[in-house]
């Protein structure tokens, strides 16, 4: 089943977020290898994709997992987590209705 895991990040979180981004990255592209990912990307804090000093709010990554705790353990696993970037991390099932 896909699971839509949502995260906050804390502010000011830029620079924690560029030194956890390879691992985090290599993380996301396992995901893609294994044919288990939908998307994944951040919340820019302001309306362009390359946000400079002004960071992210958060991230969303869609992906598929065989139970709602593996998608959490995932999560909690996920260097950005595990480095303090997130201050809040939301793990729900999701139902892809299109693009079919």
């Amino acid at each position: 089943m896909l699971y839509a895991i949502m995260s906050n990040d804390v502010a000011d979180s830029l620079l924690k977020r560029q030194a956890a981004r390879p691992a985090h990255l290599q993380r996301l592209q396992d995901l893609q290898d294994q044919g288990r990912l939908v998307l994944a990307g951040p919340h820019p804090c302001i309306e362009t994709e390359t946000p400079g000093d002004a960071g992210f709010s958060g991230s969303l990554i869609i992906a598929e997992f065989e139970t709602l705790n593996d998608a959490k353990i995932w999560a909690d696993a996920d260097p950005y987590a595990q480095s303090g970037v997130y201050s809040l991390v939301t793990v729900k099932p999701f139902k892809q209705v299109f693009p079919q």
